[in-house]
């Protein structure tokens, strides 16, 4: 009787251990990696001097995003020089085959690095893009380039509504040019200042090269 007794009980603690929650007895998958990766934007020989449509502060934002970019390929980690090749008609750079549609120097790709023609302003629309950042699990994008008020605003948004929460901008890798509204001129740096300022109040954060590479030393100790 004892014997059966005990049996019972057995099963019985066998059973309520079987039904009751085991969550703090389960091994967790380890969370997939992000992987950071770099678009440069149109950093192209069109936009610096002797171009075709020169930018303000062109040339000192290069050596701002060499920096950058230096860092990711140190690190290994994926870059996408997006290169803006003209098509539309009216349109007065970047044409196809001159020397002006070609990367700046300082940018030059190297074997291993993405290069996505685009022909309109937002990379992502009818490119490769998505589906390379995808490919190599990007969740995270450091972005800079030219112009500011185009490519860049463009850029983050459709990131950012593609899903893409994690998004830095580096400010002063990037530059733009003064435009006119109705019958004033709107300064190169007032422009840069208010589409970033814009980008930064939700879709983005905004660094400077130096901050971002802080941050990065920062977050690999």
């Amino acid at each position: 009787m004892k014997k059966y007794v005990k049996t019972q009980i057995a099963f019985f603690l066998l059973l309520v251990w079987n039904c009751s929650p085991q969550t703090n007895l389960r091994v967790s998958a380890p969370p997939a990696s992000v992987t950071t990766a770099l678009l440069i934007l149109d950093v192209q020989m069109d936009f610096f001097p002797g171009g075709k449509f020169e930018l303000d502060g062109a040339s000192k934002a290069a050596s701002k995003g060499e920096n950058v970019l230096h860092y990711f390929r140190e690190k290994k980690l994926p870059v996408f020089h997006i290169q803006h090749v003209s098509t539309r008609k009216g349109a007065t750079f970047f044409f196809p085959g001159t020397p002006g549609v070609e990367f700046h120097s300082s940018h030059t790709p190297i074997a291993g690095e993405s290069v996505i023609v685009k022909h309109t302003v937002n990379p992502f629309l009818n490119t490769n893009l998505l589906k390379e950042l995808q490919e190599k699990n990007v969740r995270r994008l450091v972005i800079f380039g030219m112009m500011t008020h185009m490519v860049v605003d463009s850029t983050v948004r459709a990131a950012f509504d593609l899903g893409y929460k994690d998004i830095v901008v580096i400010s002063d890798a990037s530059a733009t040019r003064a435009l006119k509204f109705e019958s004033n001129s709107i300064p190169a740096e007032q422009i840069h200042g208010a589409f970033l300022s814009a980008l930064g109040y939700i879709f983005a954060k905004i660094s400077t090269a130096s901050e971002f590479l802080k941050e990065e030393a920062d977050r690999n100790q």
